[in-house]
């Protein structure tokens, strides 16, 4: 992540620096998806990992618009959705819920995505689920795993199912609601979660064309998902991606402070 002495010099006194710089980054994702239209009002949520033994991380304010999303007015929460910052801003439950379980359970789970996007929630009201007969799909092969419905997710009695629904796996379709991935980093949380948006958009439109799809075969699908991982692989899996889409957006650290 490219941020400069400027942007360093305006964390906080008392913040350390390395939970500033995941603030920056995780407050430009939130940018990023607004920008990209993956918003819902208010809700939804983006959360990432604080460095250190606490198992602290960072949700975003409720009452917010993505695009009022700062580094400064992330909330800091504890694993019981407490806030450990001192923040004015409140924590919806639902986000609560869902983010603290794969937190604590997840040990890899560094940044957690969860949407409700048009195309990734029709795919998740579908019988069949993601079907692996796209090129983006295809690449996601073998890492899906889902969850059933089970009403507005307030419930912390939901939580061990929820995290025993995922599994080891970095994308849970939580049938009739939404999209979730969990991953090791923020840049290859996006990415993850773009080929997974992208897979769901085409399924739906192959699905409104006539004519029969055509499958892919077993050794295509077997093989892809270790093809595709080479773009998401490196010293920051997905940054180039990330970076490349926060230079389009015009979304500048030093302007989400």
């Amino acid at each position: 992540m490219d941020l400069s002495e400027k942007v360093l010099r305006l964390k906080p006194a008392g913040m350390a620096a390395d939970e500033w710089s995941v603030r920056l980054e995780l407050a430009a994702c939130y940018r990023a998806f607004d920008w990209m239209g993956w918003c819902e009002l208010i809700y939804n949520h983006i959360t990432a990992r604080v460095p250190g033994p606490e198992r602290h991380y960072l949700i975003n304010p409720y009452g917010l618009w993505y695009s009022e999303v700062t580094a400064s007015n992330l909330v800091k929460v504890n694993l019981e959705g407490k806030a450990m910052d001192g923040s004015k801003y409140p924590v919806n439950l639902a986000g609560f819920v869902i983010h603290s379980a794969i937190h604590a359970a997840r040990e890899d789970a560094h940044c957690i995505i969860h949407t409700h996007s048009t195309a990734g929630s029709a795919v998740a009201c579908k019988r069949e689920g993601l079907r692996y007969d796209n090129f983006y799909s295809a690449a996601l092969h073998g890492q899906v795993a889902y969850h059933d419905f089970e009403g507005v997710t307030t419930d912390i009695a939901e939580q061990p199912r929820l995290v025993a629904s995922l599994g080891a796996k970095p994308v849970l379709i939580l049938r009739n609601h939404g999209l979730l991935v969990a991953c090791s980093g923020i840049p290859e949380a996006f990415t993850t979660y773009w080929t997974l948006q992208r897979a769901c958009e085409i399924q739906a439109a192959t699905d409104a064309m006539a004519g029969e799809n055509l499958p892919l075969t077993k050794k295509v699908l077997a093989e892809t998902p270790a093809r595709a991982l080479a773009f998401r692989s490196g010293p920051r899996p997905g940054g180039l991606a990330f970076d490349g889409l926060l230079r389009r957006a015009g979304i500048r650290y030093e302007d989400i402070v």
